[in-house]
Formats: structure tokens, C-alpha cells, sequence
């Protein structure tokens, strides 16, 4: 028969043991990175965080020279940034070439240094590759989207290596479910919706 001593301190391993060993039974989950220019970040969350297999997504701004720069800073046109949104991923569930295809359609990928109502090197289009492999399944996807495309404009979407991203400020986070009205608002002003389905066929879901 276990004394109490014994079996005290078989129950305080047991406690102490318990979450560490749960824990490194749990699977790592190994996740990626994926770095998009589409016009106004507010509207490039949206279609990313419902796609089964990402885990979260962050505006920002990547492209530019200016350390750590401001909304007023990049908005000015200045900086030499465009707006993005980076996308954290898990490449179990999605693919990168899914998030590309949904890229795509997603912006108007004929104007060069403006998207809808925006205008100006701030609102340009790009991927923005963080390894040899994203490079080269976005040159993949953009040379059979030039030869299928619905549309006879050229595409003019750069792909370029990822620099420093820089987040945006909090409120421009989530702003699509933070403030719904004015998004929607602001999306149908700017005639988002109205270019995709004239580009694609069909408005994005």
C-alpha cells in the first residue's frame, strides 16, 4: 500500500508533468507568409480572412524607403510604400497559389499606380515574394492568367521581393468588421465591385 508521502508526491508529478507533455504531444503547426498589394488594405483582408487555412492577416505597408512610416506619410506618396496586406498562412490547408488566384481576382490588375477611386504609387498592385518558390509560382500564375485572361489590357501587377513590412495602425485593422457601413460605403464609392465584375466576370464572394 502506497503511504500518503508516496502518493503525494506521485500526484504532484502527475500535475506538474500533465500540461508539458500535452503540449509537446500537441502537433506543431508550421506556418508561412504571403505579402499582397491590392489597392486599399481595407478591402484585401476581407477575402483572406475567409479562406479556410489562413490564420490571421495585417495591414500594412511595404515597398518604401521610409523607416516605420505613418498612414499621412504613406498616403502622401512620398515614401515610395503601397499599401499591402500580409498573410499568415498554414500551407497544410492552402496552397500559395490559392491565395495568388484570389489576389487576382480581387484587384484590376491593368492600371499601374492606382486601384478603383485611389490613385497614385500608394495604390499600386504587387506580389510581394518572400522565397525562390513564391517567386516563381507568381511568375507561373501571372503568365497563364496573360494568356487567359477575360480582358485585352495587359497586366501590369509587378512581383518583387518582400522588404520590411510595416504594420498599420490599429485602426485601420479588421476596419471591414470594425466598421462595416462606412466599408461598404467606401467600396461601393469607389466602384470596386462595378471594375471586378466588368474585369472578371463576376464580383468576388
Amino acid at each position: 500500500m502506497l503511504n500518503l508521502r508516496r502518493l503525494l508526491r506521485i500526484t504532484l508529478s502527475a500535475l506538474l508533468l500533465g500540461p508539458a507533455l500535452a503540449q509537446a504531444q500537441s502537433p506543431v503547426v508550421k506556418t508561412a507568409k504571403a505579402t499582397f498589394a491590392g489597392g486599399c488594405f481595407w478591402c484585401m483582408e476581407a477575402p483572406y480572412d475567409k479562406l479556410p487555412g489562413v490564420i490571421s492577416t495585417i495591414s500594412g505597408y511595404i515597398g518604401g524607403t521610409v523607416r516605420n512610416p505613418t498612414y499621412e506619410q504613406v498616403s502622401s506618396g512620398r515614401t515610395g510604400h503601397t499599401e499591402a496586406v500580409q498573410v499568415e498562412y498554414d500551407p497544410s490547408k492552402v496552397t500559395y497559389e490559392k491565395l495568388v488566384e484570389v489576389f487576382w481576382a480581387n484587384i484590376d490588375p491593368t492600371v499601374k499606380n492606382a486601384q478603383f477611386c485611389d490613385h497614385g504609387t500608394q495604390y499600386r498592385t504587387g506580389i510581394f515574394y518572400h522565397d525562390d518558390t513564391q517567386r516563381k509560382l507568381a511568375e507561373a500564375s501571372k503568365a497563364t492568367l496573360d494568356k487567359t485572361k477575360p480582358f485585352k489590357q495587359p497586366i501590369v501587377t509587378e512581383i518583387t521581393k518582400a522588404g520590411e513590412f510595416w504594420r498599420a495602425e490599429d485602426y485601420h485593422q479588421d476596419y471591414y468588421q470594425k466598421n462595416p457601413v462606412r466599408y461598404k460605403l467606401y467600396r461601393n464609392g469607389c466602384g470596386r465591385d462595378a471594375r471586378l465584375k466588368e474585369l472578371w466576370g463576376k464580383v468576388p464572394e
